[in-house]
């Protein structure tokens, strides 16, 4: 399935180059319009980040994601940015999101995530994991990509799987808003080494023909942003592929 994906931050649609604030566009396109005719155009499923909750967690746009929700009501809604206890989960299941993407946390407070497995059933969490590659050995970067964990991704999504872990949402940081393509190795080793997990590509996605290359190698959920904002083609043209 492809997944549209938008960033706001300040209710305007963005994108970050490789995660930094510093290097931010802003697009001309209303949030709520824009998936409205994400929605025309064939998608059941989204993708949302709010900006202002990654960056500073008690900033998020509660108000404005309650307009979001109220717009899309037809759209199945997985949303993250800045999740950092149960509070934050709770309302956001509240306002109608589906699934909930947790990042830095599931790295820096195991046992809270595994609660959120618990309480909330693997089928509506989703971890977000972000890696850079070195040697081969897939490092665990957080807090806005500005920290190495040194955590390798294998370990954690082990980690996981006795909580009945799911969903991952994979991104090779190094890939990230450059158009160049995804990392297709990297997926298949996943792939390979994880069959139960659905796999959500991220990052680096430039053309169909990436497209088509994921759904090749059985990516579960191939999620773009960048590409549809920059019209290299359209989520129709993608959903056809």
């Amino acid at each position: 399935m492809i997944i549209p994906a938008l960033d706001f931050f300040n209710k305007k649609i963005v994108r970050l180059y490789q995660g930094n604030y510093d290097n931010i566009k802003y697009y001309k396109y209303n949030v709520i319009k824009q998936l409205l005719k994400y929605k025309s155009q064939g998608a059941h499923f989204i993708h949302l980040v709010d900006l202002n909750g990654a960056q500073y967690s008690e900033n998020k746009q509660y108000d404005f994601l309650k307009e979001i929700f109220h717009s899309v009501k037809d759209l199945t809604v997985q949303i993250g940015g800045g999740i950092r206890n149960i509070q934050d989960v709770d309302v956001l299941f509240k306002l109608g999101a589906a699934r909930i993407v947790i990042g830095s946390l599931a790295v820096t407070d195991k046992n809270l995530v595994v609660d959120f497995f618990k309480i909330y059933g693997p089928e509506r969490i989703v971890l977000a994991l972000d890696v850079n590659i070195y040697d081969n050995k897939k490092e665990l970067y957080i807090n806005g990509w500005g920290l190495n964990t040194k955590i390798l991704l294998e370990d954690i999504i082990k980690y996981y799987l006795v909580y009945g872990l799911k969903y991952i949402l994979c991104t090779d940081i190094s890939k990230d808003g450059t158009l160049s393509g995804p990392n297709l190795n990297l997926y298949k080793e996943i792939i390979n080494t994880f069959p139960t997990i659905k796999i959500q590509s991220s990052g680096g996605i430039g053309s169909l023909n990436d497209v088509i290359n994921l759904k090749k190698i059985g990516v579960h959920n191939i999620i773009i942003g960048k590409a549809i904002l920059e019209k290299k083609f359209t989520l129709l043209e993608a959903n056809l592929c």
